[in-house]
C-alpha cells in the first residue's frame, strides 16, 4: 500500500512539475474534491488538466467520475465565458478493464508510470517535451524537494505578476484629462463662446471631409453640451479611467483613450447629422478595453466582468438608442470597438501573445483606414 502511494505521489508531483512550471498551468481549488488536483490554463490545448489518484474501481465509478467532472467544468465555463473547454484526465490507480474511451471534450489516460505516456500519442502530439521534462536525475527526498521548491518559485513569480498588474496606481494621466475637460468648459462660458467652440472645434463631417478639418475628431472629444454633460463623463471617465490608467500602465492608456475618441468620432461623421461633442467616445473606449482585459484576467475578474462591466456597456448602450438622436451612440459604438481593438493590438502585461497583438495592431489601423475612405467618399 505504502510502495502504491509513494508511485501515485511520484507521478503526480512530476506532472505538476511539468505542467505548472513548463506550461503555465495554475492550481483550482475546489470544495470536495479529495485525491484529485485541478489545473487551469485557458490558453493552453488542455484548459483544464485533472490529475486523479483516487482508486477507480470499475465502470460505474469512472461514469460517475465523468459525470462530475463535468457539472464542474461547466460551472468553470460559465465563470470564466469559455464556449468550448478541452479537459484532460489523469488516473493514477484504475482497476484492469475499464474503459477509458475519451468522451466529448475530456480527454482520458491512465499512467502507472510516466513511461506509459508513450501510449498515448495524442499527448505526445500536444506535448512533445513531456518526456525529457519528467525525467530527473533526482531521486526520492531529494526529488520531492526539488519539485516542491520549483513549485513553489513558480507560483510565487505568478503571485508577483498578478500583483504588478493589480496594485493600484496614482491616476495622473487621468487627473491631467480631467482637467483639460473641465478647464476647456471653464474657459468656454467665461468668455461665453460655447457656439463659438462647438461650431469650430466639435465633430463635424462636412467641415472634417471638406474643410479638412481633421482635428475636430480629437478636440470635439474635449467639448461638452452643458455641465451635466461634463459632470456625467468626468465622472465616468475617473472611475473607468483610473482603473485602466493602473491595469495598463499610462503609455497604454493614452493610445486607448485617443485610439478610441478617433474612431467613435470617425464612426459618428460616417453614420450621424451636425454637430457632436464630448468624451463618451473615448470613454466607451476604455470599456472596451476594460472588457478585454477583464477576458485575460477573467480568472480574478470572471464575475466583475459578468455582473458589472459587461451590463454596463449594454445599459449605457440601450440609453443611448432610446435617446432619440439627443445621444450620439455612434460614438459609443465606434469607441467601444476601437477600445477592444487597439488593446488587442498593445497587449495585456503578461498575457497578450505577440501573435494576438500584431493581428490586433493590423486590425485596429485596417479599420481606421476603411473609416477614413469611407468618410472622403461618402460624406
Amino acid at each position: 500500500m505504502q510502495e502504491a502511494l509513494d508511485r501515485k505521489n511520484l507521478v503526480a508531483m512530476k506532472l505538476l512539475h511539468y505542467f505548472i512550471t513548463e506550461k503555465n498551468y495554475n492550481p483550482i481549488i475546489l470544495q470536495g474534491a479529495e485525491d484529485e488536483i485541478w489545473l487551469e490554463n485557458l490558453n493552453g490545448d488542455y484548459k483544464i488538466i485533472r490529475i486523479v489518484s483516487n482508486h477507480i474501481h470499475n465502470e460505474e465509478q469512472f461514469d460517475f467520475d465523468l459525470f462530475k467532472t463535468k457539472h464542474v467544468v461547466k460551472k468553470i465555463k460559465r465563470k470564466t465565458f469559455s464556449l468550448n473547454m478541452k479537459v484532460l484526465s489523469i488516473f493514477t490507480d484504475i482497476e484492469d478493464g475499464v474503459n477509458l474511451d475519451n468522451n466529448n471534450n475530456i480527454d482520458c489516460i491512465y499512467l502507472f508510470d510516466e513511461q506509459d505516456l508513450e501510449k498515448y500519442s495524442f499527448i505526445i502530439e500536444k506535448f512533445p517535451d513531456i518526456n525529457k521534462k519528467l525525467d530527473f536525475t533526482e531521486q526520492g527526498l531529494q526529488l520531492f524537494m526539488k519539485i516542491t521548491a520549483d513549485i513553489n518559485k513558480k507560483n510565487k513569480t505568478d503571485a508577483q505578476k498578478v500583483d504588478d498588474v493589480f496594485k493600484q496606481k496614482a491616476p495622473i494621466i487621468t487627473y491631467i484629462l480631467l482637467g483639460i475637460n473641465i478647464l476647456i468648459y471653464i474657459i468656454m462660458y467665461i468668455l461665453d463662446h460655447h457656439d463659438y467652440f462647438v461650431i469650430n472645434y466639435s465633430v463635424h463631417g462636412p467641415s472634417i471631409v471638406y474643410l479638412n478639418e481633421w482635428y475636430r475628431l480629437f478636440t470635439g472629444t474635449f467639448l461638452h453640451a452643458d455641465i451635466i454633460h461634463l459632470f456625467f463623463n468626468m465622472y465616468a471617465l475617473y472611475i473607468i479611467g483610473s482603473q485602466i490608467e493602473s491595469f495598463m500602465g499610462k503609455i497604454k492608456y493614452l493610445i486607448i483613450y485617443f485610439f478610441s475618441a478617433l474612431t467613435g468620432s470617425l464612426l459618428s461623421i460616417l453614420l450621424t447629422q451636425g454637430y457632436s461633442v464630448g468624451a463618451s467616445g473615448a470613454i466607451f473606449g476604455l470599456l472596451g478595453s476594460l472588457a478585454y482585459f477583464g477576458y485575460h484576467y477573467r480568472v480574478y475578474l470572471g464575475n466583475v466582468l459578468k455582473s458589472q462591466i459587461i451590463p454596463i456597456i449594454l445599459i449605457n448602450l440601450l440609453i443611448g438608442f432610446a435617446s432619440n438622436g439627443t445621444i450620439d451612440n455612434f460614438a459609443h459604438i465606434g469607441g467601444l470597438i476601437g477600445g477592444a481593438l487597439i488593446t488587442v493590438g498593445i497587449g495585456v502585461k503578461y498575457r497578450s501573445t505577440k501573435f494576438e497583438m500584431i493581428n490586433g495592431l493590423i486590425v485596429s489601423f485596417i479599420a481606421i483606414a476603411l473609416m477614413i475612405f469611407a468618410a472622403l467618399k461618402y460624406i
